[in-house]
């Protein structure tokens, strides 16, 4: 293994046996190198500005400094992009959730609790989102509300005249970036707004939880047979693909456990196709950061049956700039914009 080009890693948890066999996985994987690792927030803090790692897997729950406030400071201080390590719990999802906002890039959930002695069943995770966060954008928490110049692109303004859906697909940095879009929107928004946002089950409705009580409209975590509400934002639940049917005049939300779509289940792609087989909507479509090409193909549909305005996510604001940069690589994005002008594009165009 070559030292110099490896994703320098360090390792933080309170339990001895999850540190020796989180390490262990890392190390296997012959790109990675873990160089530390600590017992909690306090010895982890002191390890980063001693080691300076790539990358930081972080417990949430630990004592003497937990990994939320191991985080907070770190993204104020010295920010490292960061992969929680959670558990299932509804107290996990929610600190895990917290964490997403506070600057963390990723999570991955233990299998069974504060100490899992089956973790290995998460090892390709582990491995994969290490990966992926050693190459995230990591602004540090003073950066993310500077006041950016607004585009000064001309926008030809499109007709939609039939009934409206908002459509977001979303992945890595999802919960952070929802943040700055979903509360903006008014409560008087003329269309609902489902959401995509790749996520196992049990996080999707701390996340909707969260959403909606920091926004105007109302977000919920979408169920079978839901009629879709103006002024109401849907979650698609982990482990459900989330379609829309016409029902009536209505919109009905359905969810279904057809095979993962690139990996994924919820997928962006089976969400955008269901919307095109509906040629009286109108449909903003929002893309935004997240690894993969998630949604691409469902754009290209959409675009071809239906009346379609798509909304891409600016590069310089993405923590993963991929879903984005596949939509826009196919030239059916008529907007590309950083997140905090997402809510004014979409009220616009409502």
């Amino acid at each position: 293994m070559d030292v110099g080009n490896s994703i320098r890693v360090l390792v933080v948890d309170d339990s001895a046996f999850m540190r020796k066999v989180i390490s262990d996985m890392l190390n296997k994987y012959p790109g990675i190198q873990v160089i530390g690792t600590a017992r909690n927030g306090q010895e982890a803090l002191k390890k980063r500005k001693e080691l300076r790692p790539d990358v930081m897997t972080l417990d949430v729950e630990m004592p003497v400094m937990n990994g939320l406030e191991t985080l907070k400071q770190l993204m104020e201080e010295d920010p490292c992009p960061t992969v929680m390590v959670s558990s299932t719990t509804k107290q996990g999802a929610e600190n895990t959730l917290l964490a997403m906002e506070y600057g963390a890039v990723d999570f991955v959930t233990k299998p069974s609790g504060a100490i899992s002695l089956d973790i290995d069943k998460v090892e390709h995770q582990i491995i994969d989102k290490v990966i992926y966060a050693s190459k995230a954008k990591v602004i540090r928490k003073e950066e993310k509300n500077v006041n950016r110049p607004l585009s000064n692109r001309v926008v030809p303004q499109k007709k939609m005249n039939q009934k409206k859906i908002v459509a977001i697909g979303i992945s890595t940095g999802g919960p952070r970036a929802l943040k700055e879009v979903i509360p903006k929107l008014q409560a008087s928004i003329q269309a609902p707004i489902v959401i995509v946002q790749h996520m196992p089950a049990g996080f999707t409705l701390s996340l909707a939880e969260r959403l909606n009580s920091l926004s105007d409209i109302t977000v919920k975590e979408a169920r079978d047979g839901d009629f879709l509400q103006n002024g109401t934002a849907y979650v698609a639940p982990g482990g459900f693909h989330l379609s829309i049917k016409k029902k009536g005049d209505a919109f009905v939300a359905h969810l279904h456990t057809e095979e993962p779509r690139r990996g994924h289940r919820p997928s962006v792609d089976v969400l955008y196709e269901s919307l095109a087989e509906i040629p009286t909507v109108d449909t903003v479509a929002v893309i935004m950061t997240g690894m993969g090409a998630d949604g691409t193909e469902g754009l290209i549909k959409l675009k071809k049956t239906s009346n379609c305005y798509a909304i891409a996510e600016a590069e310089k604001s993405c923590v993963v700039f991929g879903m984005p940069k596949a939509a826009i690589r196919t030239n059916l994005v008529d907007e590309i914009v950083p997140v905090e002008e997402i809510s004014r594009c979409i009220e616009r165009l409502l």
